[in-house]
């Protein structure tokens, strides 16, 4: 009987000797070892028992380092995981409690385990003694090692129990990955059916919408079939949304309403205010809220035409409601854009109307006409022109002149002269804030603005319009160059029409300065311009040559010039001023002399 069992004790201490460990594997029998042997395998089968009740791999592994130094007279100095064909140091609580690294130090960890080729062995530490490290395998293959210290090397037999704690435990550290496989896979899983769930949802409500969008399709496109105009687009809103409409113009004025609600009274709003809402809801693609209301514009090649509102004081209306407020907003566009083609044809009898006004029309058939088209042209007037720099004088440009004049309170005629648009301005000649609202509207601050003088009949326009160009003339050779001249700030340039007397002014130029721009001419110079400069800025050399771009050396040379060829001193009286007339009459006629 004693043969047999120690036979199958040595059997047994066969088929589980750690690889790497040879004729040195313990061969001593069962009643050999001792109780205290039989003890630890003991705890070894319990530790195993509570390491496979699914805990994580850091409670697994502190577990395995926490019942060696019960078992032989060794130490634990971490484990080394393989993870992507790389040993990296496991996290416990005893290497946390260290800062992520292992009680000792071994010499290149990783170099010495990848030495090993998935077999156990010796590893060395700096501190020296006697070091293993214990290959914790699954089904799988290796999974990592267990490192063990001590100040000499153990007996076989207390050495065994540490690949008996090391088979449990690379059980428990399987068991534990394909338990982290599954929650990962169940996670996974779980967020394929929400999103599963979440693309039916919208799937749903995309459907829905659709829906919805059909719907507003049909009832506009009913409205249009009826040509009901504004009132049936107001209603059609109505129906749609559930919340009264209003249909206005581009200043307010009321073309239709649809719902219960007691009708407001149809006064026309501060036109600086709705302007300040046309501007605020271009700046928008969708509808914007206001005041209580939801405000969709209908716009034309970049204008607006009108606008549909939603009364909405307590703002419920959704993205069901906007949807159908823009399709509303198209067709109102549509049917505003066809009203304004018809207006074209008025607006081209204004423009006539003003061309004929500024070259001395009838006034007794200038005043039906004026009727006609819905201007008062009886009382005083005045002519202001404005010029862009770097904009044409199209019908944008034009546009964008009348909505400043309106949202400046103007009554005017329109029309466009050359490179200028011209207004023919009820009332009396002012600064009224024209160019600043022109500025605003064109998005560019460098243009000037002129304003003629009163007239009190039709047949005082041409002379205005004179004026006006005349003192758009003056502004855009001023400093600065921008903004707005009336008659008034003329001066001396009032004199200076173009009238009956005009070959005595083209005389006294030609006197003063026929030398300088004949030579001018003859040699591609510019020296009238330089003297005019030299005017403009007092005689101040400084500032002369900075505005011509010279040096001062430059400009003394150029002056020396201007009193050989001119044969005029600039440092006499009466010289010095016939010279700076006839520049500013220059200035202002431009070549015609």
């Amino acid at each position: 009987m004693s043969g047999t069992a120690d036979d199958a004790t040595s059997a047994t201490h066969r088929s589980i000797a750690p690889r790497g460990l040879g004729s040195r594997a313990p061969t001593t029998a069962l009643t050999g070892w001792g109780r205290k042997q039989s003890a630890s395998l003991y705890d070894v089968f319990v530790l195993a028992v509570t390491m496979l009740d699914g805990r994580p791999v850091d409670e697994i592994l502190q577990l395995a380092m926490d019942e060696v130094p019960h078992l032989l007279d060794c130490r634990p100095e971490g484990c080394y995981m393989l993870r992507d064909g790389r040993f990296e140091l496991e996290a416990t609580p005893s290497t946390r409690a260290l800062g992520g690294r292992a009680p000792r130090d071994l010499t290149d960890p990783v170099e010495q385990l990848t030495a090993l080729e998935g077999e156990d062995g010796a590893v060395h530490f700096r501190e020296g003694g006697w070091g293993w490290a214990v290959g914790l395998r699954s089904s799988g293959g290796l999974l990592g090692y267990l490192l063990v210290s001590a100040g000499k090397p153990p007996p076989d037999e207390d050495r065994f129990l540490v690949y008996a704690l090391a088979q449990p435990t690379g059980a428990a550290l399987y068991n534990a990955e394909a338990r982290r496989r599954d929650r990962e896979y169940a996670r996974q899983l779980f967020r394929a059916i929400e999103e599963r769930d979440a693309v039916n949802e919208r799937l749903t409500a995309l459907v829905a919408e659709l829906e919805e969008q059909r719907t507003v399709h049909d009832v506009l496109a009913r409205t249009s079939l009826t040509d009901e105009g504004e009132h049936g687009i107001a209603a059609a809103v109505y129906e749609l949304t559930g919340l009264a409409t209003r249909v206005e113009d581009r200043f307010g004025n009321l073309l239709a309403r649809a719902g219960p609600v007691p009708p407001e009274p149809d006064t026309k709003p501060d036109p600086l205010q709705r302007e300040q809402l046309m501007h605020d809801a271009m700046r928008e693609l969708g509808p914007i809220r206001h005041e209580g209301r939801l405000v969709g514009l209908a716009r034309h090649h970049g204008e607006p035409l009108g606008s549909i509102e939603l009364i909405d004081p307590e703002g419920t209306a959704g993205e069901a409601e906007k949807f159908a407020l823009e399709h509303a907003c198209t067709a109102l566009s549509l049917e505003l854009a066809h009203r304004r083609s018809l207006a074209e044809a008025e607006l081209r009898l204004r423009r006539e109307l003003v061309d004929d006004l500024l070259t001395g029309a009838d006034a007794g058939g200038a005043y039906a006409r004026a009727e006609a088209i819905g201007h008062d042209l009886h009382g005083p007037h005045h002519v202001t022109v404005a010029q862009w720099r770097g904009t044409a004088a199209d019908d944008r440009f034009l546009g964008a002149v009348g909505r400043a004049a309106q949202g400046r309170g103007l009554r005017s005629l329109l029309a466009r002269r050359g490179d200028m648009a011209v207004l023919v301005v009820r009332g009396e000649p002012r600064d009224s804030g024209l160019y600043q609202a022109l500025a605003d509207e064109v998005g560019s601050p460098h243009g000037a603005v002129g304003v003629g003088s009163l007239c009190e009949a039709v047949a005082d326009i041409p002379r205005s319009f004179d004026q006006a160009v005349r003192a758009l003339a003056v502004r855009r050779q001023s400093h600065p160059a921008d903004g707005t001249t009336t008659c008034e700030e003329l001066g001396l340039y009032r004199i200076l029409a173009r009238d009956k007397d005009a070959g005595d002014v083209t005389d006294f130029v030609r006197e003063w300065l026929g030398a300088l721009l004949d030579y001018d001419d003859a040699h591609g110079t510019d020296l009238v311009h330089t003297l005019t400069r030299y005017f403009d800025h007092g005689g101040n050399y400084d500032e002369t040559a900075q505005a011509l771009a010279v040096h001062r050396s430059t400009l003394r040379y150029r002056l020396q010039r201007i009193r050989e060829v001119s044969g005029r001193r600039l440092d006499e009286v009466d010289s010095r001023f016939n010279l700076q007339v006839a520049t500013r009459i220059w200035k202002v006629s431009g070549p015609a002399f």
